[in-house]
């Protein structure tokens, strides 16, 4: 009973991720690279704190303890792809996109290092594959073409990112120095992009932010990022790898029922028969791996 209350409440804390981003950058109360960068921060500190503890203000043995460049820098492209996306998308049909595109980078990575489907798990990827297609397609129901690449770009980031830690030996001081570096880096990034946005973009996004919005950013980085991590770094080993893909399948789902409830959206047609058609894919594509290993 305690690991599937932890569990389920990581899944939340995923899902909440793209309804605090909604909320604070539908309304252009932040800026999406503000936003970026609010959450690297509130990140970063908690989970510094939560890797180091009296340590927490040696910030050079954080960068020597744990995670890598590259890795920050696929971090530091899933947060940005992600937030200036949901300038665009809808909560749930954000999640969905990201999610779909996260375990294609994963299938694909696994089919370029020379793992062969079976039959099923063909299946699998190709029912996935055509409804996302469907999905974003042109119509009158279709995502933002933009917010939909920007997604793209996070779902694949995200996926290389989670590849990179999987033989990681300590996830929690890795992923402490991932976001720590990625914040760094984000700091300047921030500030030409707040430039950009008020010179071209004012009519999406706005340089100003208000205390909603940076309530949101902060909540997103020390709470369903920080700890939402910490919490899922708890899980796994307790969760087969068939279990742990599994359950994330509820993420889009979860985000789609909080867009709702939260931020007024509606759920399309179009948007849950390709949410059912792509999450069922992909859980027949790992359960048939995870059968034939």
């Amino acid at each position: 009973m305690q690991l599937f209350l932890l569990t389920a409440l990581t899944m939340i804390s995923f899902a909440a991720n793209s309804v605090l981003a909604r909320l604070a950058l539908a309304e252009n109360d932040m800026s999406a690279g503000d936003y970026s960068l609010v959450r690297l921060a509130f990140g970063a500190a908690m989970l510094v704190v939560l890797s180091q503890g009296r340590n927490a203000l040696r910030f050079s043995q954080v960068l020597k303890s744990g995670g890598t460049w590259a890795s920050s820098v696929a971090l530091l492209v899933y947060v940005v792809g992600f937030s200036f996306a949901y300038l665009a998308l809808d909560t749930g049909m954000g999640a969905l996109i990201l999610f779909a595109c996260v375990q294609a980078t994963m299938i694909g990575w696994g089919l370029i290092k020379g793992n062969r489907p079976s039959m099923l798990e063909w299946l699998g990827i190709i029912i996935a594959f055509s409804a996302f297609v469907y999905l974003v397609s042109p119509g009158l129901e279709a995502p933002n073409p933009l917010g939909t690449v920007l997604m793209v770009a996070a779902g694949i980031a995200w996926g290389i990112y989670s590849l990179r830690g999987a033989g990681s030996t300590n996830a929690l001081a890795d992923t402490a120095g991932n976001f720590l570096r990625a914040t760094l880096v984000m700091i300047p990034l921030a500030v030409g992009l707040s430039a950009w946005q008020s010179g071209s973009l004012n009519a999406i996004a706005s340089q100003d932010y208000t205390l909603f919005g940076f309530a949101m950013a902060a909540i997103s980085g020390a709470v369903t990022s920080g700890l939402g991590y910490a919490l899922w770094y708890r899980c796994l080993p307790q969760l087969s790898t068939t279990r742990a893909a599994i359950v994330q399948l509820s993420v889009p789902a979860i985000a789609t029922l909080g867009g709702i409830i939260f931020a007024g959206e509606d759920a399309t047609l179009r948007l849950l028969l390709c949410s059912a058609l792509i999450l069922g894919g992909i859980a027949i594509a790992i359960s048939a791996r995870q059968k034939s290993a």
